[in-house]
């Protein structure tokens, strides 16, 4: 059982997404926030296994909340796994959270269908990000700050390693890079945990954006 902490300042959203989410055999809401502190306290006191987690709330909002539940200088453990679910397609707050280290996002138009498996993904310890999101993301954002890992930090990584962070650059499952590489899946599945261990990366989202901030990739390349 996938247990989940909503956290929405809405009490009407937070009851839907509670009735769609209850309604799967494996995933049960373990508790509700109203705003980013409750969250921090919900999630150290309940231990949720995904926080699908509000933007725009008062008192704290979502990035902050996420800011401090996934910090990097937590065990790894403690750290909270978090889909983003918002009205703002890839507003700077989106992008925010997805730096703080958000595993994915959703907008809350989303069919219930896409909700439960990003749940699903992310519980899995994975993240998601769509080749088009992944254009959006970087057209629009990346290079307005400073990247948090210099381009010669990639020099630790092997050509192997480059090839499959650029290749999740562009938004591609471990089962896609593994057909594209020629390799199995599992094998895919610890290049990308080194890579991220190396860069001192949280997830795959953080790694994409690092990708193009560091020019390794530019847009339009494949």
């Amino acid at each position: 059982m996938t247990t989940v902490l909503v956290v929405d300042d809405q009490a009407l959203v937070r009851g839907g997404l509670r009735m769609i989410i209850d309604a799967q055999p494996d995933l049960h809401v373990i508790g509700e926030a109203a705003d980013g502190r409750e969250a921090i306290e919900c999630h150290r006191r309940l231990r949720p296994d995904v926080v699908v987690m509000d933007i725009r709330m008062p008192n704290m909002d979502g990035v902050e909340a996420t800011r401090r539940l996934a910090a990097p200088d937590l065990p790894v453990g403690d750290r909270a796994r978090i889909l983003i679910l918002t009205t703002f397609d890839l507003d700077e707050y989106v992008v925010d959270a997805l730096r703080a280290g958000a595993s994915a996002f959703l907008l809350k138009d989303a069919p219930p269908a896409e909700l439960i498996q990003a749940i699903r993904v992310v519980a899995a310890g994975d993240a998601i990000l769509a080749p088009a999101v992944t254009k959006r993301l970087i057209t629009r954002f990346v290079g307005r700050a400073q990247p948090r890992v210099s381009r010669v930090a990639l020099d630790q990584l092997t050509e192997r390693e480059l090839d499959v962070l650029k290749l999740v650059s562009r938004g591609l499952s471990n089962a896609q890079i593994a057909e594209e590489l020629i390799v199995g899946e599992a094998t895919v599945k610890t290049h990308v945990a080194r890579v991220l261990d190396k860069l001192e990366l949280q997830n795959r989202v953080q790694a994409a954006i690092l990708a193009y901030e560091t020019g390794l990739v530019e847009l339009g390349t494949r």
